[in-house]
């Protein structure tokens, strides 16, 4: 993924990759866009489904807006098919390497951090 961002100089170019991961995620079920799926602490509405298969963690997600669906998506493209050990012991330094923190707005960083903080429980769960 850092290789991946570190293609385009300008922010406004890695907001359409972003934009492009989102467009790629695969459909979320309906049924699974409830209060127990909703990531607290995002402006949009994120849906985040975890499922362990053959000792890895697979998740799915959703969003109701086009950035953040493309920031998730990001995420599980990273995260999805680990094991949950490494997952919850990751510090998911790449957001770092790749500056999309700073780059967000506030609003969309604080839902950037709750994402991350989805991601890392739903690992500890199965740890």
């Amino acid at each position: 993924m850092i290789e991946d961002f570190s293609m385009y100089d300008e922010w406004l170019d890695k907001y359409e990759y972003l934009i492009e991961l989102g467009k790629g995620l695969e459909g979320y079920p309906e049924e699974k866009k409830t209060e127990e799926h909703l990531i607290k602490g995002c402006q949009s509405r994120v849906w985040l489904d975890c499922s362990l298969r053959d000792g890895k963690l697979y998740f799915s997600a959703d969003s109701d807006a086009i950035i953040t669906k493309g920031i998730i998506s990001l995420l599980i493209g990273v995260y999805s098919g680990e094991a949950a050990e490494e997952i919850a012991a990751d510090d998911f330094g790449f957001i770092e390497e790749i500056g999309l923190k700073e780059n967000l707005s506030p609003t969309r960083a604080g839902g950037l951090v709750s994402m991350i903080a989805s991601i890392k429980k739903a690992a500890e769960d199965y740890v």
